[in-house]
């Protein structure tokens, strides 16, 4: 027996032999088999013989290209419905001829002649007994064009679909009513080419571009050496260090789904329209616009209806889209896409932009990029539940900004109180100090970037610049510029469970002010409660990414709103900030801890020890961090400071008392700075503070009031 991948091959085999033979032997050069097969099919079908050497190669030709067993009886029935209808055609005007010249149908001499065959003769005659002349030539008319349609289809080669679904049915009347649609499918590899946009705006922005062929893969970038500020040259790393996007994603039957969605709806007297259907990385929007009248709450009711009948759970409810008159039914693909940071690296607006702190997010639902500026933001609080992904959605914020800036322009304060996720960062010379474990330290580092932040605006003010980034403009020394400090503490929960006061005081009081000058926070909680999460930390860190997390309550604490309980987990986010009006739910990037290693190996080999005036940021958070809680705590308490004779000393040898200055000399934190004026104050050394107006010094001398 032949097997099924061998039978269309011999079938075209015969059908192009037989093509030749039909062909040859017209030329009487096929032997007494051809005169015997001219004289049948002349028999047969008259002239139309002539149609059968082409026919018969086409056909084999395609069997041979397709390979396909189904194909055969349509082409067979394509060439028997083409010859029948020119054998028809033929007989029809030799019976005109007849009957113009005799002055009636003389049936004997038809069949004499038979120029249309045997076959043309039994067909006309009937036809024109019970149609007429006229009726019978457009029948035979339309015999040839349903033949011609048939073997156009299956002869010409295939066009490239839109989809690879196959049809939900072979019903007529399910495909006259099937919702017309437009498809969008992600394409894993394919990047595009944008510009970043010039207008800055005072909120976070996000930047999604649609997929399109024919831009370079990221393996086909080279390495580039840019320049930061005009003054810094970085050799990015490699984006060989990085794995590229794997798999495509499998809706499944997305046309079957589509009509299921609105037959349910209509079932509970819900009319819609069905509109375009955005294939993701791991959900497909199905997007569909209601009539008027209809109110989008009796469309979210239906969410565990439209889960039932698409046996997918869970299923997300967007009504509306932001922007768009449509309502968005995201379900999850059976086959979900593996979204890689090297390809969100690769792109073109990543390359691009002039943002120092440009995050690489992810993947939306209609597979664009999403990338976000964490100095627009300006602070970002991350939580989800245990393997939701967040820990690889930090390693993923701390390599995007690897890959655009040197040790000089950014530095890291990392806090993992986990002591699992964070030492592979250990050396890495963009490091302010080595990864912090336990919360005393915590605490001094939170107070430490207190007083520098206190400094930069003491700084910044002096240079009459508005913020870092003029502030840096203007400097024509690489070792003046000001380096952005992004502290990213990786479980909260735990530092709130341990010394909640302090923890909260530190992060509220940097994230109401430090934008400015450069210093950001990255908070993640697995633990999204209101004693973790408290409402004056949310007031201050407007952006937010939510992964899945367990309970409805959990979802409102984070994003004020249901629906991220509704999420598939494995980096399946929520990302919302002040200039959005509605989260917008992204497949975040997944990287490996080999790929970690391998860039931050790469970049201590490639980078030089950091300048002086980082070495002097890290000599002080040292300092403050070696600090030992009980003077911490005396200090903060109101007991005597080990620092207040030097501070005595100092406030009168310069003649001004301000906390900047004990800042700047003791190299303290402001609270303690603060601290130190005001038992200055109550020991008569200074005068009390007067609004803007600095305080008097009462001594000019360390002995004597003046």
């Amino acid at each position: 027996m032949l097997s099924e991948k061998i039978k269309p091959q011999v079938a075209g085999i015969l059908m192009i032999l037989v093509g030749i033979i039909s062909f040859l032997s017209f030329f009487d050069k096929s032997g007494i088999a051809g005169r015997i097969f001219l004289d049948g099919f002349r028999f047969l079908i008259g002239k139309s013989i002539f149609l059968l050497p082409p026919l018969f190669l086409l056909g084999g030709i395609s069997f041979l290209k397709k390979g396909r067993q189904k194909i055969y009886l349509p082409i067979l029935l394509g060439i028997f419905l083409l010859t029948l209808g020119v054998s028809g055609i033929i007989s029809t005007f030799q019976l005109l001829q007849i009957k113009d010249t005799v002055g009636g149908i003389n049936q004997d001499q038809l069949v004499i002649e038979k120029e249309g065959g045997i076959i043309g003769y039994l067909i006309t005659l009937p036809l024109e007994k019970f149609f007429g002349i006229e009726v019978t030539l457009i029948i035979n008319l339309a015999v040839i064009v349903i033949g011609g349609l048939i073997l156009i289809q299956f002869l010409l080669p295939e066009k490239e679909k839109i989809t690879t679904e196959k049809e939900p049915s072979n019903s007529l009347i399910r495909k006259i009513f099937a919702p017309k649609f437009k498809i969008k499918e992600v394409s894993p590899q394919n990047e595009v080419s944008a510009s970043f946009p010039e207008e800055k705006r005072k909120g976070p922005e996000i930047f999604t571009q649609p997929q399109i062929s024919g831009i370079p893969l990221a393996k086909d970038l080279k390495i580039k050496t840019i320049e930061k500020n005009n003054k810094i040259a970085y050799q990015k790393p490699p984006l060989d260090l990085l794995e590229p996007d794997r798999g495509k994603p499998n809706s499944g039957d997305i046309k079957a789904n589509s009509v299921i969605i609105k037959r349910t709806l209509q079932n509970f007297g819900i009319l819609v329209e069905m509109s375009e259907i955005n294939i993701g990385p791991t959900v497909t929007q199905y997007t569909l616009k209601p009539a008027e009248g209809i109110k989008l709450s009796r469309i979210t009711a239906l969410n565990n209806d439209l889960s039932l009948a698409l046996a997918a759970h869970p299923i997300r409810i967007e009504a509306p889209i932001p922007g768009r008159p449509l309502v968005g039914i995201e379900v999850p693909n059976k086959i979900r896409a593996e979204v890689r940071l090297r390809n969100l690296i690769s792109h073109q607006v990543f390359q691009n932009s002039p943002a120092d702190l440009l995050l690489a997010l992810g993947r939306d639902v209609a597979g664009s990029h999403v990338f976000a500026d964490l100095a627009r933001m300006p602070h970002l609080l991350v939580a989800g539940a245990t393997g939701a992904g967040k820990t690889i959605c930090l390693n993923n914020l701390i390599l995007s900004l690897l890959y655009r800036n040197p040790p000089e322009i950014l530095k890291f304060i990392l806090v993992d109180p986990k002591r699992v996720e964070f030492p592979v960062y250990n050396q890495l010379p963009h490091l302010l100090t080595p990864v912090i474990f336990n919360v005393s330290q915590t605490v001094n580092a939170l107070k430490w970037l207190i007083g520098e932040m206190e400094r930069r605006f003491d700084v910044l003010s002096e240079a009459k610049a508005r913020d870092i980034a003029a502030f840096n403009e203007t400097r024509e020394e690489k070792d003046q510029t000001m380096p952005y400090i992004v502290l990213i503490i990786d479980e909260l929960a735990d530092l709130m469970a341990a010394r909640s006061r302090e923890i909260e005081a530190g992060i509220v009081r940097i994230a109401q002010m430090a934008r400015a000058v450069g210093i950001h926070l990255v908070v993640a909680t697995q633990r999204p409660s209101v004693e973790v999460i408290t409402g004056l930390i949310k007031a201050n860190i407007t952006s937010r990414i939510t992964f899945q997390v367990a309970s409805q309550v959990d979802s409102r604490t984070v994003l004020d709103m249901a629906g991220a309980e509704k999420l598939l987990g494995s980096g399946d986010m929520l990302y919302i900030s002040s200039d959005i009006s509605k989260p917008k739910r992204i497949q975040a990037a997944y990287t490996s801890e080999k790929e970690v290693r391998r860039v931050v190996n790469w970049i201590k080999k490639i980078e030089k020890p950091t300048e002086q005036t980082t070495e002097d940021l890290s000599e002080s958070l040292e300092k403050t961090l070696t600090l030992t809680e009980e003077t911490t705590e005396s200090f903060f308490e109101g007991g005597d400071d080990p620092l207040f004779e030097e501070a005595k000393k100092v406030v009168i040898e310069s003649k001004k008392a301000s906390a900047s200055l004990l800042q700047r000399r003791l190299r303290v934190g402001y609270a303690r700075a603060a601290r130190l004026i005001d038992m200055l104050e109550e020991k008569g050394i200074v005068g009390p503070g007067e609004g803007a107006k600095p305080r008097e010094v009462y001594f000019g001398t360390e002995g004597g009031k003046e």
